[in-house]
């Protein structure tokens, strides 16, 4: 978000005053520190109080593993060419969907970086099925979302096998069912087109990818984080306890809300435990879906879907992964739970 003054004297411009975020953020707190007595008094609501103890918590803890993930994401897209996953996966598209799986480990990224990555995988002669997977585990069944689940789920650890099954067997199971009913026809031609390399001086062009794709990562990210947050807080807060409880009681749709909510809100991978963990009422079961539906398909993964393959992907891609991700956790959470 940037504004651009200009301040002239006739028709010759003198200066350019931008205003960014950073000015925007800096006037916020002044305000802020200015209005603090209000500000105090107006938090001595208990209610409000609560909230504004959940939403820092969550993004406290939260924060340090979403810094971790959008650096890792961006050194991936500057410093590692797609043709290093071209050279190790096999030929075979059943064989690519299992080593394209288990890449995702080694090659973590947020939800929005895998997108074009699995685009340059497919540019450089990868097959739509090892992409797609590679897509669907890399945000999902990395070391940094692992160990962010482990510190949201301390007393719960078979929640980092859970979850780390359910969102491989996603990954998985969706690569299989490309490599057996997939068309090409359904992704646009303008996704398949070569993609330009850094030119000039390729070393500064890749520390500018590194330093744009984590600077993009982070701002998108972090707002959903905020975003997420704020929601969690206001569920806490809003929401009679005895709802929570209720839905606790009913499996089924505490499940099937979870998965809802996993689209609606969009939260990034490297966040959604905490977020999850926040919702202390609930059984483990519909929080383990909750975090496998969310890094698969929500809102906003169809959105950059539609925009990267095309519609004729997005619509037929999304539901599937939907019910896939939802079976393949509650297989997981039955299986380890």
């Amino acid at each position: 978000m940037i504004w651009r003054v200009s301040v002239t004297t006739g028709t010759r411009k003198q200066r350019k005053l931008r205003i960014t975020s950073l000015e925007v953020l800096c006037a916020v707190l002044v305000l802020a520190i200015f209005a603090r007595s209000r500000l105090s008094d107006a938090l001595s609501v208990p209610a409000l109080r609560t909230g504004a103890t959940v939403f820092v918590a969550i993004c406290v803890q939260a924060l340090p593993f979403l810094v971790l993930g959008v650096l890792i994401s961006g050194a991936i897209a500057a410093f590692v060419s797609a043709r290093v996953l071209t050279r190790v996966l096999p030929r075979r598209p059943a064989a690519a969907v299992g080593v394209a799986g288990l890449a995702g480990v080694a090659l973590p990224g947020c939800e929005c970086a895998s997108v074009p990555v699995a685009r340059r995988l497919m540019v450089q002669g990868v097959a739509p099925a090892a992409a797609l997977t590679f897509l669907l585990a890399a945000p999902a069944v990395n070391p940094v979302v692992l160990v962010a689940t482990a510190v949201a789920f301390p007393g719960n650890p078979e929640m980092v096998l859970a979850r780390f099954l359910g969102s491989f067997a996603t990954a998985v199971v969706m690569g299989l069912l490309w490599a057996r009913w997939g068309k090409l026809d359904w992704i646009v031609e303008r996704a398949l087109a070569r993609l330009p390399e850094p030119g000039g001086d390729a070393f500064r062009g890749r520390w500018r990818v590194f330093a744009e794709t984590a600077r993009t990562d982070l701002v998108s990210s972090g707002g959903f984080l905020v975003l997420g947050a704020l929601i969690s807080a206001a569920l806490n807060v809003l929401v009679p306890g005895e709802w929570f409880q209720a839905l606790a009681g009913h499996l089924v749709l505490a499940v099937l809300v979870m998965a809802v909510l996993a689209v609606v809100l969009a939260l990034c991978s490297e966040a959604d435990a905490f977020v999850a963990a926040s919702l202390t009422a609930l059984p483990l079961l519909p929080k383990l879906v909750f975090l496998v539906v969310g890094p698969a398909i929500d809102v906003k993964l169809f959105a950059l879907h539609a925009g990267t393959f095309g519609r004729s992907f997005a619509i037929r891609f999304a539901p599937v992964t939907f019910v896939v991700a939802l079976v393949c956790a509650l297989l997981a959470g039955v299986v380890i739970g």
